[in-house]
């Protein structure tokens, strides 16, 4: 995988988070640039952590699906993007309940649940032969400014960015499941 498709990956990754960061700025009376480095950090942080745990989960399996690696990656990419559609044309654009309080449970468990997507990445990763010091330090740093400029982008206009960031990840790693198995499948 070269640097402009890890830079899509993590662009992809990210815009659940940033759709969070989104509501989280929409929530502030006026932009807290303390609260919004706090929030970027939470999601950047579990967007790195989750790929490698991925990684290290991925190569254990790496010997006995190295023949399918490219077929796994295309499917978790796919399946990654096409749940990010679905979610993005749901009806229920409603952000988290707002509080003005910055509850690090609560961005515990939001980081959680936007980074879970990043796990499955890592077992492609994996199967990929990624170097993931790298990747991991890209994907954090990049859903880091994203989440950074959603609190931002929230407290200034609202959600009306939320389903669009979405719909844009989601083909993103579509394109990328897509452009993986096309390359393996001519490589042969």
């Amino acid at each position: 995988m070269g640097l402009i498709e890890l830079f899509m990956v993590a662009i992809g990754l990210s815009m659940d988070a940033f759709a969070v960061s989104l509501c989280k700025g929409l929530c502030m009376k006026k932009i807290n640039y303390r609260h919004a480095v706090i929030i970027a950090a939470f999601f950047g942080g579990f967007q790195a952590l989750m790929p490698l745990l991925g990684w290290l989960l991925g190569h254990q399996f790496d010997q006995y699906i190295t023949k399918y690696d490219h077929w796994v990656a295309f499917t978790l990419l796919s399946f990654i993007g096409g749940k990010m559609l679905v979610e993005a044309f749901k009806q229920d654009e409603e952000c988290p309940k707002c509080t003005m309080l910055l509850d690090l449970k609560e961005l515990v468990i939001l980081a959680i649940a936007t980074s879970i997507d990043a796990l499955a990445v890592g077992i492609t990763f994996a199967f990929l032969r990624v170097i993931i010091l790298p990747a991991i330090a890209i994907i954090g740093f990049i859903t880091f400014a994203i989440c950074f400029a959603g609190v931002v982008v929230g407290n200034r206009f609202g959600v009306k960015y939320k389903s669009k960031a979405e719909i844009a990840g989601g083909f993103v790693l579509i394109f990328i499941g897509i452009k993986i198995l096309i390359e393996h499948l001519s490589a042969q």
